[in-house]
């Protein structure tokens, strides 16, 4: 599981950054990728990464600024043409599906796929599939706005195969029996429970993307024990007044949610084209003033989310 920036900029592409948009790569998982968000030239960033369109099954709106929505009728569309093929899901507020279905009307755009555009109208859980589930709720913007978090299932331990061979108990289709936690009878008579040569269960992992906001405590709702929370830091921390005037946060109180969520990592994005050079790392350590394991991203780069290494409570 990996978290892949094709855009961290606010508000209109720059040289250095590109607008919002978030892959969530789940290749190992379910062979596919998750969006979130598509600001204008998604698709070109893309072509800078080994993301193959086909693979993207399913994406996330949080709002519908332009930054967010303007790359969504060009990849819909080019997708078809680069062997996309599965249905492909569109979760966002009301309106994307108006937005959407006349960005291809108008420009007389065909896929050749389904298209299935859910329109959000009760937060909370909003998708389960395969196991994963994915939640969102309303955060404090200028328009309605979401955060998102993604719950991947618990996996289950892994069959202690040196103990059962200790045991004297061959390799076979009894070893799936056991692995599923069955109460078997071996041929000498012996009886077994399964579950007594199951190791340790892991906890799935948890990502959480925010939309763009002003400091609301829903943001901490979803980041609880987040493995990953993704928090926009558009203005500096002596910008609070301004944060709040234009619907965003700062990089202190980016911070705070991820330090009162109990998150592990806190990735800071959304960063606003007036901060350049070192200027951008000093949003990174304000933050970390507050929650030390911060970092600011750029464009493409990857954060990677490893497995839980402790037992399911």
């Amino acid at each position: 599981m990996e978290l892949q920036f094709l855009g961290t900029g606010a508000g209109v592409p720059s040289k250095q950054r590109n607008v919002t948009s978030i892959a969530l790569k789940l290749l190992d998982e379910r062979n596919e990728i998750w969006l979130f968000d598509c600001g204008e030239g998604t698709q070109q960033q893309i072509l800078e990464t080994t993301i193959k369109p086909r693979k993207i099954e399913k994406i996330f709106i949080t709002h519908l600024h332009g930054d967010h929505i303007f790359g969504l009728p060009g990849l819909l569309s080019s997708r078809s043409f680069q062997g996309g093929e599965t249905t492909l899901e569109v979760y966002g507020p009301k309106g994307i599906k108006n937005f959407i279905q006349t960005s291809l009307k108008v420009s007389e755009s065909h896929l050749k796929y389904q298209l299935n555009v859910i329109e959000i109208e009760e937060t909370g859980l909003i998708l389960e599939d395969g196991g994963f589930k994915v939640y969102c709720e309303e955060l404090d913007h200028r328009i309605k706005c979401y955060g998102y978090r993604v719950e991947e299932p618990n996996f289950q331990g892994e069959l202690q195969v040196e103990k059962l061979k200790e045991l004297n108990i061959p390799a076979g289709p009894v070893y799936k029996k056991i692995k599923d936690g069955e109460i078997v009878t071996l041929n000498d008579g012996r009886v077994i429970d399964g579950k007594d040569f199951i190791g340790e269960s892991r906890k799935g992992r948890i990502v959480t993307i925010l939309g763009d906001t002003r400091f609301h405590p829903n943001s901490q709702k979803l980041a609880k024990n987040a493995d990953v929370l993704v928090h926009e830091s558009t203005f500096s921390a002596d910008e609070g007044k301004m944060a709040k005037s234009y619907f965003h946060s700062t990089s202190t109180q980016a911070g705070t949610v991820a330090k009162e969520a109990g998150a592990k990592k806190l990735v800071l994005t959304h960063i606003s084209a007036r901060y350049l050079g070192k200027a951008v790392y000093e949003l990174e350590k304000e933050a970390k003033s507050v929650f030390k394991n911060t970092r600011v991203v750029k464009d493409f780069d990857i954060v990677d989310i490893p497995l839980k290494k402790d037992e399911v409570d």
